[in-house]
């Protein structure tokens, strides 16, 4: 009963993270095209997927388990698999625990140089012929 009920437990978890990943496309994708990204959102980017990352390699983990797939190769690589999605985790919750502690959540990456235009002024080019 208990690997049923995480089954789904990890399995809505996952479900979840892809669909606000999913919707929140756009936003990004507008963000990257102006070249402006606010660090919050990026550093929440880089934890949901992470976090998604986890719950779906703990998804496999119990799927291989339940069907009795232990193969050691295949468990070597569903560790280290486990290993890097909780690194990622573990790095996107500091960043988020850094910015609540500092209170900045207004701070930018700017990804491109905005390109300002000069002020042409009419008396510029008047003394060259």
């Amino acid at each position: 009963m208990i690997d049923f009920l995480l089954l789904v437990l990890y399995s809505t978890a996952a479900a979840c993270g892809i669909y606000i990943i999913y919707r929140h496309r756009q936003y990004f994708y507008e963000r990257f095209k102006k070249g402006v990204v606010s660090v919050f959102m990026l550093a929440m980017l880089f934890f949901l997927m992470a976090y998604t990352f986890n719950m779906l390699i703990i998804l496999l983990f119990r799927l291989v388990a339940l069907l009795g797939a232990d193969s050691a190769a295949r468990l070597i690589w569903l560790n280290y698999s486990w290993a890097i999605a909780q690194f990622g985790t573990t790095v996107g919750i500091i960043i988020l625990a850094l910015m609540t502690r500092s209170g900045k959540y207004d701070q930018f990456i700017y990804l491109k140089k905005i390109e300002r235009k000069e002020d042409h002024h009419a008396d510029t080019n008047a003394g060259k012929k």
